[in-house]
């Protein structure tokens, strides 16, 4: 697990170091022309200063060298454009992330196991609502999550008005009170929440449908029914509960997935958060800020794999010594 995790991580070191500079254009060229509404004008001896505060200046393998060392102290310095801390500016961004993330994640996990439940205990009686959920939910897994975005915008937003159209809150706006700030927060976090909970519903139906379904031809399951046990007290107390480590894993596996698909989501609704800054980065081809971004998601992507392998190792070390 260690050295998988050691691989993985020199593997994101190098393409995170890399790939911003195979990009075309240069971020100090960038800033000295008009494109972006980009008002500052660089001489070329204000270039060649900020390469050298840089160390753009420097060789390659220099530069490679320098970026490692600030990767593992977790400062990758000042961002060329918005001339802040790029670690400041990732932390300020990721609250708004992560609060899209985990709430879509809760909601998600609970409805899309709730769901898988239900089918996997029809599915024995061949009923319509078990196919119905089975093709419903296989459409949401397919579906890009900018297509469910851009089609929530337009009719709930666009047409019906229901909720803004953009942004994290009301620009401008002044609250009296500490709820009214929650709430207009809220207001504008529905369509990205339901866009990733839609996107992720379907992983979570057919993981516990799947389980469940094992679950249920356990012959201690076929001893519960022969006791007389409730349909609710079996479903509860012996399919939910082992069925709930794999759930588990996959909650932190889907942590990782779901910060990719907040990227597109944020963009899509012009939402605050992490994922569009680092299209802003991109445009602007700050590499500092695009390395700074990259490094801290590919982290918590690790962590939360980490997290969820090791919760499959105790599962199935303890389904080995209950079957011993």
């Amino acid at each position: 697990m260690i050295r998988k995790i050691i691989g993985t991580l020199i593997v994101v070191l190098v393409l995170n170091f890399f790939m911003p500079r195979m990009m075309p254009g240069d971020p100090f060229d960038f800033l000295s022309t008009e494109e972006g509404q980009v008002t500052v004008t660089l001489s070329e001896e204000q270039i060649q200063f900020y390469r050298a505060y840089y160390g753009m200046d420097e060789p390659l393998k220099q530069q490679f060298i320098d970026y490692v060392k600030r990767a593992f102290t977790g400062d990758f310095g000042i961002s060329v454009y918005y001339n802040r801390p790029v670690s400041t500016m990732i932390l300020e961004r990721v609250a708004w992330t992560m609060a899209l993330v985990l709430i879509s994640l809760a909601v998600s996990s609970l409805i899309g196991t709730v769901l898988g439940m239900i089918a996997a205990y029809r599915a024995s009686e061949e009923t319509t609502l078990d196919a119905i959920l089975m093709r419903g939910m296989i459409i949401l897994s397919e579906m890009p999550d900018f297509m469910i975005g851009l089609a929530m915008l337009f009719v709930f937003a666009a047409k019906l008005k229901w909720f803004p159209l953009s942004g994290g809150a009301t620009a401008f706006a002044v609250y009296e009170t500490f709820g009214d700030a929650v709430k207009d927060y809220a207001h504008h976090a529905v369509l990205p929440c339901l866009v990733l909970i839609l996107s992720s519903m379907g992983d979570f139906f057919l993981l516990s449908r799947q389980s469940m379904m094992a679950i249920l031809r356990e012959p201690y399951i076929t001893t519960a029914v022969a006791k007389g046990l409730g349909n609710r007290r079996i479903l509860s107390h012996h399919v939910l509960l082992n069925a709930f480590s794999p759930i588990l894993a996959r909650i932190f596996m889907k942590l990782g997935t779901m910060l990719g698909g907040a990227v597109l989501v944020e963009n899509v609704f012009a939402y605050p958060g992490v994922g569009r800054l680092m299209r802003e980065a991109v445009g602007l081809r700050d590499y500092v800020m695009i390395q700074g971004i990259f490094f801290y998601v590919a982290i918590f992507v690790l962590v939360f794999n980490l997290v969820a392998d090791i919760i499959i190792r105790l599962t199935n070390r303890s389904d080995d010594y209950e079957s011993n």
